[in-house]
């Protein structure tokens, strides 16, 4: 349903790349502050990413106000809509994601599935952390994000027998890969609502990218975890699970559901792998065996589908609220009651530069199609499963089990939410009082080398703030702006902007502390940092290169 303007009540503004002095230099100097005021307050005076978001946020309000001459007023309600949209689609997403994996941790089912990953490695260590640091941890990343796949899967390696170190840089660099859909394709959603263009297409560009980094992450897992023998005597099962990941990770993001790519290219390098070790047998030095895993008894088959019957569950729902054939339109029906809502007070008074209301500032919530509405149902479909199943006695998951841990869910992540909303607020100011344009129109002189700097900003991006969708929310639109005005398709740079913040990822703060405290080494991030490091550039670097190649006649071709 659609919302008419409320008439013009506040002075009209139309951004200026040149606002400061005439100058494009200096004004896209000055835009330039309030990430300077941020990533000086995170890691310089080491305030927390909240602290540093609200300083950065006050910061781009002043230079809005007093340096491109946006009124006061235009300047807090752009900052109300991007913290309406930071709580309602972004964290309404992200929220219910760590609530959907909750509800297998409180019924207990989480355990069943943690111990078939044990059991498929056929006693094999390596084989073991590979599949729960890339595939349950890229599971995980498609259902929570935000730290949690970190944490969970370095437990997990801990309780396999890794050693603490080894096991959150084996984590560390597991989770890269995944990154770009995390969360239900949270980052993809908020590049797409940002910059206009169809979620769907960024996915696809990045479902060009990211999956070079999948096919040969195992393989550098085997390394980390056992050096030279253990990608000499397991890299066929290593080389066979990147694939499958890799390969679906393409398929699903451009011809599937996008929110759904890492959940589709988790399990499909696991089954890979199992397939794979189902006909070839590693050579397993006694050293590298794990002792068999206990339990709550044994681990059926039936307790094992009832492990994975969520994640199934999931795919299917997401799937059905894709389908489109015949006189069957489902998107459609669920978009009955989606709200587009032009903002009051904004919309009507910023003015793009031919002098029309400008688009971004009105406000799209899916309500019924949102994904965060479909883990919802899901979630409840799982829980109204495991309530009536056979065991369900020593199982337990009833409706109050699962509220409580949606409530305590929330209150948990109370932080994260103040700390994504505040950042979103950030990036609506700067874009919509022209400081990121000003900025891209700026970088865009480099002309076609852009291309090349292009994942460096989404790389820097996550790394400070630990978020991709964060890292979206800073420089999506200024990636459009340069784009643009280069000549190189934007849609290509918003994506290497989310590629880049894939490995941006690997050495994050916030990443970093969650994996130390997880293998309980707190204080060892430094030392963490410095094993991390050199994976996360010598990625980079390829992904630089290939953003450039993909802008160039070169590789155009592998763009959608």
């Amino acid at each position: 349903m659609a919302a008419t303007a409320p008439p013009a009540v506040l002075a009209a503004y139309t951004p200026d790349v040149s606002a400061v002095g005439d100058s494009l230099v200096a004004t896209a100097l000055l835009g330039l502050v309030p990430l300077a005021v941020f990533f000086a307050l995170l890691t310089a005076a080491r305030r927390s990413a909240l602290q540093s978001a609200l300083g950065a946020l006050a910061a781009a309000l002043l230079v809005a106000v007093l340096g491109y001459g946006m009124p006061v007023g235009l300047g807090l309600l752009s900052a109300s809509q991007g913290l309406v949209f930071g709580l309602f689609p972004v964290m309404w997403i992200v929220v219910t994601a760590i609530w959907f994996y909750e509800l297998g941790v409180v019924s207990g089912r989480f355990e069943d599935l943690r111990r078939a990953f044990g059991a498929v490695g056929r006693g094999d260590l390596r084989v073991q952390a590979m599949l729960v640091a890339f595939c349950f941890g890229g599971l995980l990343e498609a259902l929570a994000g935000f730290g949690a796949p970190v944490a969970i899967t370095a437990a997990m390696l801990l309780a396999l027998g890794l050693p603490p170190v080894k096991a959150a840089v084996t984590v560390l660099v597991a989770n890269t890969a995944p990154v770009a859909f995390g969360a239900m394709a949270i980052p993809v959603t908020t590049a797409g609502n940002l910059t206009g263009i169809p979620a769907e297409h960024i996915a696809a560009v990045i479902g060009r990218q990211s999956p070079l980094l999948a096919l040969f992450v195992p393989l550098l897992l085997l390394v980390i975890v056992d050096g030279r023998r253990g990608l000499r005597q397991l890299w066929p099962v290593a080389l066979v699970t990147g694939a499958a990941f890799a390969l679906a990770q393409y398929w699903c993001s451009s011809h599937f559901a996008y929110e759904l790519t890492d959940v589709v290219a988790a399990l499909a390098g696991f089954a890979a792998a199992v397939l794979t070790l189902r006909v070839w047998t590693p050579r397993t030095p006694e050293d590298r065996r794990t002792p068999d895993a206990a339990g709550d008894g044994p681990l059926t088959p039936r307790r094992v589908t009832l492990a994975v019957l969520p994640y199934v569950l999931v795919v299917a729902v997401f799937g059905l609220a894709k389908l489109e054939w015949g006189p069957v339109d489902v998107p459609r029906a669920l978009g009955v009651l989606d709200v587009e809502l032009p903002w009051p007070g904004l919309h009507g008074n910023l003015l793009e530069r031919g002098g029309e209301a400008a688009d971004s500032a009105v406000y799209t919530l899916e309500v019924l199609g949102n994904p965060g509405t479909l883990l919802l149902v899901t979630g409840l479909l799982v829980t109204a499963v495991y309530a009536r199943a056979a065991d369900a006695g020593r199982f337990p998951l009833g409706p109050r089990a699962a509220l409580r841990a949606f409530t305590g869910t929330v209150v948990r992540m109370r932080t994260s939410i103040a700390t994504v909303a505040t950042v979103l607020a950030l990036g609506y100011v700067m874009n919509q009082s022209g400081q990121t344009v000003a900025i891209g129109v700026w970088l865009a002189g480099t002309g076609g080398l852009f291309a090349l700097l292009s994942p460096t900003l989404g790389w820097l991006g996550t790394a400070v703030t630990g978020s991709d969708t964060s890292a979206n929310a800073l420089f999506a639109t200024l990636q459009q702006t340069a784009g643009k005005a280069a000549g190189i398709d934007p849609a290509l740079l918003v994506a290497a902007n989310t590629s880049g913040g894939v490995v941006g990822k690997l050495v994050s703060p916030q990443n970093l502390t969650i994996a130390a405290t997880a293998v309980g080494q707190p204080g060892s991030e430094g030392l963490l940092l410095r094993r991390v490091a050199g994976y996360s550039l010598a990625m980079l670097a390829v992904l630089c290169v290939l953003v450039l190649l993909q802008s160039r006649p070169v590789l155009a071709w592998m763009l959608p």
